[in-house]
């Protein structure tokens, strides 16, 4: 039985879409299977007490700098988003929704999102915005809407972020390999270790 990496991400996280870049590859080369688990950010920020780095003004200058340095040894392209923070509870119920309903179009879903978001710098908090983008990406954005809408995805999202917090979740990303928890995309290398030892 392979390794498997469980990814818990939100859209709105920037160091979620670096290990987005790279988790697929490391699962590839490890022979592993990669997870996603759509959460709520702000609903984990709540819970847990903790806020983005960028609320702090020096620790925000530093995640700029760090975020750069990683984008440039990853081969990515970042842009910070200059419409941060983004308000993700809409469109993270579109990704579960998608992951529900449309799960051989959920990895494209995702990557139009987060390339809009951290590569484009699109402000996803515009309603507008946001179904430019998604006819851009070839998706119908009444289709999306209505599947945000669902009760039983607004239910799903609040479970797993709700399974986050039981598992000890304080922030995105955050990466299960078993019961091991790996916060950050700075983690990665540690991520690839434990599916490699198993």
């Amino acid at each position: 039985m392979s390794q498997k990496v469980e990814f818990f991400f939100d859209l709105g996280s920037p160091t979620s879409y670096l290990a987005y870049t790279q988790l697929p590859n490391i699962c590839a080369q490890t022979g592993s299977q990669l997870e996603y688990h759509p959460m709520l950010l702000g609903g984990v920020f709540k819970s847990t007490g903790n806020a983005s780095p960028i609320s702090i003004p020096a620790k925000g200058r530093y995640m700029l700098q760090d975020l750069a340095r990683f984008a440039r040894r990853y081969q990515v392209e970042l842009n910070f988003n200059p419409h941060f923070p983004i308000n993700t509870l809409l469109l993270m119920r579109a990704v579960t929704g998608v992951q529900l309903h449309m799960p051989e179009r959920f990895v494209e879903f995702i990557d139009c999102l987060f390339r809009a978001l951290w590569v484009d710098k699109r402000n996803l908090n515009d309603a507008t915005t946001v179904t430019q983008v998604l006819e851009q990406g070839g998706f119908d954005p009444q289709q999306i809407l209505d599947l945000s809408n669902e009760e039983q995805v607004k239910a799903r999202l609040k479970d797993q972020t709700d399974q986050a917090l039981q598992r000890g979740v304080f922030g995105a990303p955050s990466m299960f390999v078993g019961d091991q928890l790996f916060f950050g995309q700075d983690r990665l290398d540690f991520v690839r270790e434990a599916l490699s030892a198993g």
